[in-house]
């Protein structure tokens, strides 16, 4: 961990692992590191980037008006997969916000990452901006084979890779947005709206959206898609994406991929990528299912999204990204 905190503080990259899924980390106070990461994942440069740090503490270092509901939020759910969105201190650079006055914070819950964050900051680092670990758009990696794969031809020698095992949410955080009188969710997870209306004794709504106007009169649990004004990580309308093209709730044809519940039959001839039997499960699996399609060269995946609250709705809203071309 001290080495790897050492090159991090020199500029380099090192990718690591989060109970959600693996990100590439650099010096978020480094304009030089930051750009390497945009490089590396071919990510736009107006795309803002997530701060981790090893503690809630860090909240005054990097965010500026912090409202009583997200420091609820953080003493609930950090270490965690949540994601709190806040209007910015002089810290936080654009090129780690895309431009905006407001900034994402994250302390992760993985061992491996919180050990990093902790070595990093003993030498005078500040927290860690970091992505996922994959080129820009694509599946996010939830083992470390997967990091290798999308990006080890794009990382240099003085680069690291930090195995810590698979991911065990298998989607990214939950991102929230701390800037108004209530929270909002601008990308569900793990980290539901129940618990957060629990957290903080305020009801709220969701705020997860596609902009793209071919998507007119959707609803997700109800709730109609807006428009979102917080540009967030994962927030564009095809994201997450396998090479082969994504079908949702269709009968599967022989040959063709299918991720569905265990409950749910396959038909003769179709190719079984996963069979979850439950939504966590469905959750911690769903990436590397639609890698294996890749693996195999196969066209076509089907996907049956599993219904009800709770982490299913992140699952449907990763698996409509991905059916997005």
């Amino acid at each position: 961990m001290a080495d790897a905190a050492a090159n991090l503080l020199a500029g380099n990259l090192v990718a690591f692992p989060t109970e959600t899924v693996y990100g590439l980390g650099a010096d978020a106070c480094s304009a030089e590191a930051v750009a390497k990461i945009y490089s590396a994942k071919g990510r736009p440069a107006d795309h803002p980037l997530i701060v981790h740090v090893a503690s809630m503490g860090a909240l005054s270092d990097w965010a500026d008006d912090v409202p009583e509901y997200a420091i609820s939020l953080a003493r609930d759910f950090w270490p965690g997969p949540m994601t709190l969105v806040i209007r910015r201190s002089k810290l936080a650079r654009d090129f780690v916000t895309g431009g905006q006055d407001t900034v994402g914070i994250r302390v992760p819950a993985h061992p491996v990452a919180l050990g990093l964050l902790e070595a990093f900051a003993q030498i005078g680092g500040k927290g860690i901006a970091a992505p996922s670990a994959n080129r820009f758009g694509s599946v996010s990696p939830t083992n470390v084979q997967a990091v290798v794969a999308e990006l080890g031809q794009y990382l240099t020698d003085q680069d690291q890779i930090l195995d810590g095992g698979p991911c065990d949410v298998g989607l990214e955080s939950t991102i929230i947005d701390c800037t108004g009188d209530a929270p909002m969710i601008l990308r569900p997870g793990a980290i539901t709206e129940e618990m957060i209306n629990q957290s903080t004794k305020i009801t709220m709504g969701s705020r997860f959206v596609y902009t793209d106007e071919d998507l007119p009169g959707i609803t997700i649990n109800g709730k109609p898609i807006e428009i979102q004004p917080i540009r967030v990580s994962g927030s564009l309308e095809n994201h997450y994406s396998p090479k082969a093209t994504v079908l949702l709730d269709q009968i599967p044809l022989p040959g063709q991929g299918f991720i569905a519940m265990a409950s749910v039959a396959s038909g003769e001839g179709v190719i079984r990528l996963a069979e979850p039997t439950t939504h966590e499960e469905f959750a911690r699996v769903l990436y590397a299912a639609l890698r294996d399609a890749d693996e195999q060269g196969l066209e076509t995946v089907v996907a049956q999204q599993p219904q009800g609250a709770g982490i299913a709705i992140a699952i449907r809203d990763r698996l409509i990204r991905a059916s997005k071309k």
